[in-house]
């Protein structure tokens, strides 16, 4: 039997759309969002804006939608089309920001997602147009809802076949058992050095200050956004910013500091026990 969703997962490997995906990319990197980008991406709440900021006009244009298959509700539908294009926007707009830092197969889905999602937007632009104008527009309302429908589709395959935008370090406290974890002698960690180490099948950065007390700080090593390798990216003024994308954690207790991640990176107690470093996966992480 044929795989239904061979076709979506043929967008993945569809190399010619990255010559879209490439210049999207570039372009929304370049807005001058400064803080309003980590909002849009939804750092301040934990995970991902774009997937609730999209209810708004799909509930408006449901709801249109069912008014149109009425009569005597023309006012009222013409309203929910207005205000579904209007929140619209910020939706969009959240969306090109988690787009633009993710991995080219999921782009590729992406820009194809985003066309169905404008040709809906244009569907009831043009339907706002006619109904102001005295006719009917719901045909156009109707192509609308069905382009809109065929993006949310697209929407659902990225976020729970390609995991964009979930937490790839929620596994953590499953992969790893309760208590402490020898990971080597005080002088395998010396100031300001990164170091990595495996604790059972999961990897972890111990990083020590290099100024102060020289304290032992330990995170998960997979970035929570795309499990890029935080041990290969840059310490900082006590936090560490994962290689691939940019996501900033703080070392001591893996606080996001800035996006694209949303979720907080598993942190560990560190302790020395009997000539030895012990680290512990801290309380609100562990099962």
């Amino acid at each position: 039997m044929r795989n239904p969703l061979s076709k979506i997962e043929a967008l993945e490997d569809a190399e010619h759309l990255d010559r879209i995906a490439t210049p999207v990319r570039t372009r929304v990197h370049a807005l001058p969002l400064g803080p309003v980008r980590d909002a849009l991406r939804g750092r301040w709440q934990g995970h991902p804006l774009h997937p609730a900021l999209v209810q708004a006009p799909i509930g408006a244009w449901t709801s249109a939608a069912l008014l149109d298959l009425t009569r005597g509700n023309e006012r009222a539908a013409r309203l929910l089309v207005a205000t579904g294009l209007a929140t619209a926007v910020p939706a969009a707009l959240a969306g090109a920001v988690d787009f633009a830092d993710q991995f080219p197969e999921q782009e590729r889905v992406g820009v194809v997602h985003a066309a169905a999602n404008t040709t809906a937007v244009a569907c009831y632009a043009a339907s706002l147009v006619a109904r102001s104008r005295g006719r009917s527009g719901r045909l156009l309302g109707f192509a609308g809802l069905a382009a809109a429908t065929a993006g949310g589709f697209l929407g659902g395959h990225l976020a729970y076949r390609q995991a964009a935008g979930v937490n790839h370090s929620q596994s953590v406290p499953h992969l790893i058992y309760e208590g402490w974890h020898p990971v080597g002698d005080p002088e395998e960690f010396p100031r300001g050095s990164v170091v990595r180490r495996m604790v059972g099948e999961v990897p972890v950065l111990l990083v020590r200050d290099s100024q102060g007390t020289g304290e032992l700080h330990a995170l998960a090593d997979r970035c929570a956004h795309l499990s890029g390798p935080l041990s290969k990216g840059e310490i900082s003024d006590g936090c560490v910013t994962c290689p691939w994308h940019g996501s900033t954690f703080r070392l001591a207790d893996g606080a996001c500091v800035a996006g694209p991640a949303t979720a907080p990176q598993p942190s560990f107690d560190v302790r020395l026990n009997d000539g030895l470093v012990e680290i512990r996966l801290r309380e609100g992480h562990a099962r």
